[in-house]
């Protein structure tokens, strides 16, 4: 009898500690940008995705550059970035399943009101940013390979301006995420390309204003990818999938046009269920 209720203890122990553990790994780690952190959106959308399956996101906000790295390196389950070519490349590569399209916004050269480089009210990035490098202007970049800086870099490069050779004059690298860059940058009164959604969120904004918007090429698409469980055999593929499908889900994106600063939305949700 004594033996017998031994092994019920045991028993009802080992469910116990079993059902303790797989609580604790409830949880997925994404890795992603700046911009959908300093925003505020994961903020206000994932507590949503985890009180429907209580599994938690843990986000890791770099730039996307970095995000790749780590998802490439098995350190994520999920991808969340924004720079198409590189997020394709990392499927192509097998590191990742299949992309999809989340939500997008866009991007906007914000500036001084004194405008040294007179470009307010251009709506040609390039030619703004050209501009800007005529008149010697200080510009703050990300410089950090992230989706942001990926994104100027070709504009530059569109506006025949080689800011490699610049660095350290007018031209600056920051080395550092949007919000960061935008403290450096309006403190120095600098110009800055900026996703409009961390700028509609940033406080500090002095007497920087939004100078160029509204070129096609200044659009921001993001995109979420399950990194490949036959590269990274511990990632959590059945539930990052989870965490796609509900992104991507009516659902998912309701909560993601839902959010808005002051009225004003930061993210158009756009998903293709059907991959990108």
């Amino acid at each position: 009898m004594l033996k017998a209720l031994t092994r019920m203890v045991v028993a009802a122990a080992f469910v116990i500690s079993a059902g303790s553990s797989l609580a604790a790994d409830s949880f997925i780690t994404v890795a992603s940008t700046t911009s959908t952190a300093n925003s505020g959106l994961f903020d206000d959308v994932l507590p949503l995705f985890q009180k429907k399956t209580g599994i938690e996101v843990r986000v890791v906000a770099v730039g996307t550059g970095q995000a790749l790295k780590l998802a490439r390196n098995g350190d994520a389950d999920v991808l969340f970035v924004h720079h198409k070519p590189s997020e394709e490349a990392f499927v192509a590569d097998g590191f990742g399943i299949e992309r999809f399209d989340v939500m997008y916004n866009d991007f906007v050269i914000v500036g001084p009101m004194a405008d040294p480089a007179g470009v307010a009210g251009m709506r040609e990035a390039a030619a703004a940013l050209e501009k800007v490098a005529g008149a010697q202007a200080p510009f703050a970049s990300r410089g950090d390979d992230s989706g942001t800086h990926k994104k100027e870099l070709g504009l530059w490069k569109t506006a025949g301006v080689d800011v490699t050779a610049q660095s350290g004059t007018w031209y600056r690298e920051t080395g550092s995420g949007m919000g960061a860059t935008l403290n450096t940058g309006i403190g120095m009164d600098a110009y800055i390309l900026t996703d409009r959604g961390t700028w509609l969120s940033f406080k500090n904004r002095g007497d920087h204003k939004v100078l160029v918007e509204g070129d096609p090429v200044l659009f921001n698409q993001y995109g979420v990818i399950l990194v490949n469980p036959e590269k990274h055999p511990h990632v959590k593929a059945e539930l990052g999938q989870k965490f796609i499908d509900w992104v991507i889900s009516a659902e998912g994106q309701k909560a993601i046009g839902a959010f808005k600063i002051n009225g004003e939305q930061l993210f158009t949700p756009n998903a293709s269920k059907g991959g990108a």
